[in-house]
């Protein structure tokens, strides 16, 4: 039975079995993993890959789609009911968007990375309550897995059911357990006859979860603490649909708190090995995390199209609003980093396709930098609005105005930041791997518990690879490489070089000052991701610029003035977070944090406390002196 007692463990325990789920070989290069080692390896990224050419049963699939979000599938009534129509539902299901990436010998579209992206920006336009479905029915529900990592057997069975439009739903989260696996309380235990696992606990968030059909669930084997990866059909016994989750946004949103009581599953439905299930999840979110960065471009998108109107047509002080510059600079940022956004999930996206690179940190990088990105743009957007941002295309509608979605994409976007990985989970994630090299070279001087002896054995390996590396990256910075070959990009592609090798130094600095205390440094490693996460954007922005002025394309000249102005504005953030590394209140604000999880400051909370039940102890103020 389930007990639903949260599993305590060291932090010592939580990090090992982090670090036993991410991939520790990198058997294809990656772009960023370069640039977090002072290497700026243009090469692998350009020239922009590019499609102009659609296969027409793409072309056939994308215009259906677009035709049914136009005339039948209605945002603001889904939105309003907190309903899905199941009707609308079965359409889609028909036209086959519940199997656009199933290949196509299990019935689905064999839709390749890229035209799934453009699909998820359509859908950012249209709705984030259709593209929470679609998207977490097939980039982390059971499509994904079971294409990368399930058995003939079980493809067979389910992918031809999942193409049909049986949906699917992902379960790790639990009430306890977040982001800290090691503390799973859901539990597997294999039954005498060998013939099937049994399988007890609660999980918390399952979005689809209230329409799913089958489930990809994460549960800890009882035997061995290990973790594995299951298909459920949520019509077995013992399986129990508890609670419906009602959020701030996405009021449709099908999301189920889930008990397994004693629920049997046949030993056949483990996907791949046992105890692979958090190396499954990650992979699979490798390329999952892929639909929400696009479904935020087509929400900037739109947003960019809501200023351009708006600004032009609403005059204050004798000017159209877009005129005045506190607003011209907002509607700039929105132009120019939208451009950005999709440049770089668009190029991962391309890159995803021919498996040359090894992309876990461009995909976390689109997934962290495109979703905090669009959340800006929306929030201008509002500003740029106004109160008419503020109210409801029902009210609005009602008034006789235009109804542009404003309030509704600002509630449905805010959930970007937090799912699939939060912005801190991907910082994390991230800040990992820039310091991966540093810890196999020098771990034993970081490593807590390493001893004095296991230092002064690793000292002639440190000496022998830093005496090269070291002042290599300084000579990066120093005597950087002509790009004018590439024009009037010269000066920006001459910043990332440098900005580059300035990023590996600082990265070894920490190392060196923080030691052992550099994994409770999160807001240093923080800034050392943001600044590769800005370059990148600018990378992948000029070079889809070069791209397009190459082969003339229409709007070629109005992309290179938008990556321009995007590299420009990206340069100051990349040159505050170098400054922010070594100046700043980091401590200073710990500091007050502890003081205020202590209830130092409660006797600020006096005015809250006054709607507490009468038991409940006040909080004094300090006395006077």
């Amino acid at each position: 039975m389930s007990t639903d007692k949260p599993i305590q463990v060291s932090e010592e325990e939580s990090r090992r079995v982090a670090e036993e789920s991410r991939e520790t070989s990198w058997k294809n290069p990656s772009f960023m993993k370069e640039m977090f080692l002072g290497n700026f390896r243009f090469d692998l990224i350009h020239p922009y890959p590019e499609r102009t050419e659609w296969r027409p049963e793409f072309e056939e699939f994308f215009e259906k789609l677009r035709i049914f979000l136009r005339d039948t599938w209605d945002a603001v009534e889904v939105d309003h009911s907190g309903e899905y129509n199941m009707d609308h539902i079965a359409q889609l299901a028909e036209m086959g968007a519940f199997g656009m990436k199933i290949p196509k010998e299990y019935g689905g579209l064999g839709f390749d990375q890229l035209e799934y992206a453009q699909v998820m920006e359509l859908l950012g336009v249209c709705d984030g309550n259709l593209t929470a479905l679609l998207s977490a029915h097939q980039s982390i529900g059971v499509p994904q897995p079971l294409k990368l990592f399930g058995s003939d057997e079980l493809k067979t069975k389910y992918l031809p059911r999942c193409a049909k439009g049986e949906i699917s739903a992902f379960a790790l989260t639990e009430p306890e357990v977040g982001s800290d696996p090691a503390r799973l309380t859901t539990m597997v235990k294999l039954t005498e006859d060998g013939q099937h696992y049994i399988m007890n606990g609660t999980k918390l968030w399952c979005t689809n979860g209230t329409l799913a059909k089958l489930l990809v669930v994460m549960a800890k084997h009882e035997e061995s603490g290990k973790i594995s990866a299951f298909v459920v059909e949520t019509d077995w016994e013992g399986l129990t649909v508890q609670h419906r989750c009602r959020f701030m946004g996405l009021r449709a949103l099908a999301n189920a708190v889930i008990t397994f009581e004693d629920v049997k599953i046949p030993v056949g439905n483990l996907i791949g090995k046992e105890g692979r299930g958090l190396k499954i999840a990650l992979t699979t979110l490798n390329d999952g995390r892929l639909s929400i960065p696009n479904t935020c471009v087509g929400a900037a998108k739109g947003c960019l199209k809501i200023v351009r109107k708006w600004g032009a047509e609403r005059v204050q002080w004798g000017l159209p609003i877009g005129k005045h510059e506190s607003l011209a600079h907002k509607i700039a940022f929105i132009a120019s980093t939208t451009f950005a956004m999709e440049s770089i999930v668009k190029l991962t996206s391309y890159l995803s396709n021919d498996k040359k690179l090894d992309l876990r940190l461009e995909s976390a990088a689109c997934k962290e930098w495109n979703t905090c990105m669009g959340w800006d743009i929306i929030d201008e957007t509002m500003q740029i609005r106004g109160g008419r941002g503020y109210e409801t295309e029902k009210s609005l509608i009602s008034r006789g105005e235009n109804a542009w979605p404003v309030e509704r994409v600002m509630r449905d976007s805010r959930i970007n930041k937090i799912f699939e990985g939060s912005s801190e989970i991907m910082h994390l994630l991230m800040a990992r791997e820039a310091v991966d090299k540093h810890l196999s070279v020098a771990g034993a001087m970081v490593d807590p518990k390493s001893t004095i002896a296991d230092k002064l054995s690793a000292l002639p390996k440190i000496g022998l690879f830093y005496a090269w590396w070291y002042p290599t990256r300084w000579l990066k910075g120093l005597f950087t490489p002509s790009y004018l070959s590439y024009g009037k990009w010269d000066g920006h592609l001459r910043f990332i070089h440098r900005a580059a090798a300035k990023l590996a130094r600082e990265s070894f600095h920490g190392m060196m000052v923080f030691r052992e205390k550099m994994e409770r440094k999160q807001m240093f490693l923080f800034r050392l991701v943001d600044v590769v996460n800005e370059l990148f954007a600018m990378t992948a922005s000029i070079a889809r610029a070069i791209a397009l002025e190459k082969r003339n394309a229409p709007g070629a000249s109005e992309a290179a003035e938008l990556a321009d102005m995007f590299c420009q504005n990206s340069r100051r953030v990349v040159e505050l977070r170098f400054y922010e590394l070594w100046n700043n209140e980091d401590d200073e604000k710990v500091a007050v944090s502890r003081q205020v999880l202590k209830g130092s400051y409660s006797w600020m909370e006096e005015m809250a406390d006054k709607l507490e039940d009468d038991d409940v102890e006040q909080a004094k103020a300090p006395a006077a002196k």
